[in-house]
């Protein structure tokens, strides 16, 4: 589940004011009624947009095209945090960890150590902070492999990082369009063309 709370803000609900060295990745499990999918990025709450069909189809396709190719012993992990660091802690849209990582149900985040993938979808509100922010921090914290989609021209593409381990950055180890096809960090093999368009007959069922 996610740290944040998915109960709508009333007119009456009181915005929580930060402390003066800005809030702690500890925080967002005792601040109460956050909105949905609250991150924190050096001390400071942000919040998230709402959701675009965009952003709901090309993350089911991924989604189960990682259940289907991942290995034995590996999760997939959808909307839930990482805490990077003492005043950071992000929620991708999916992540791949080992079962071992998995600690109980009530656990709210993952280690950055954990992480095998972390998967962004870029939408317009945190095309800054996908391109720029999380990748430099994930890269950082020594996760191996991060996927940033986009939207582009209604379409999905995926910007493929693998780590270097020396310098703590990404290189960019592939673009792709329509097929998502990859031996690292497993077997890959992901149609990007299977979301519905706008207006078709399998949007109006």
């Amino acid at each position: 589940m996610s740290a944040a709370r998915d109960d709508a803000q009333d007119d009456g609900y009181e915005w929580p004011r930060p402390p003066v060295d800005g809030w702690t990745a500890d925080d967002l499990d005792r601040l109460p009624d956050l909105p949905p999918h609250t991150e924190l990025i050096d001390g400071v709450l942000v919040f998230m947009s709402a959701q675009a069909n965009f952003h709901m189809f090309v993350l089911r396709a991924l989604e189960n095209g990682l259940v289907a190719c991942a290995p034995q012993g590996l999760l997939v992990i959808r909307e839930m945090t990482i805490r990077l660091e003492r005043r950071t802690r992000l929620e991708p849209d999916l992540m791949v960890v080992p079962e071992d990582s998995y600690l109980s149900t009530a656990q709210t985040c993952y280690q950055p150590e954990d992480l095998l993938l972390a998967v962004e979808i870029t939408s317009p509100e945190s095309q800054e902070r996908d391109r720029d922010v999380k990748p430099m921090k994930c890269a950082r914290a020594g996760i191996p492999h991060f996927w940033r989609v986009e939207n582009v021209n209604e379409a999905p593409v995926v910007y493929v990082y693998e780590l270097d381990p020396a310098s703590r950055s990404y290189a960019v180890t592939g673009i792709h369009h329509k097929q998502l096809k990859l031996d690292r960090p497993f077997d890959v093999d992901i149609d990007l063309t299977c979301f519905p368009k706008a207006g078709s007959a399998s949007v109006r069922r």
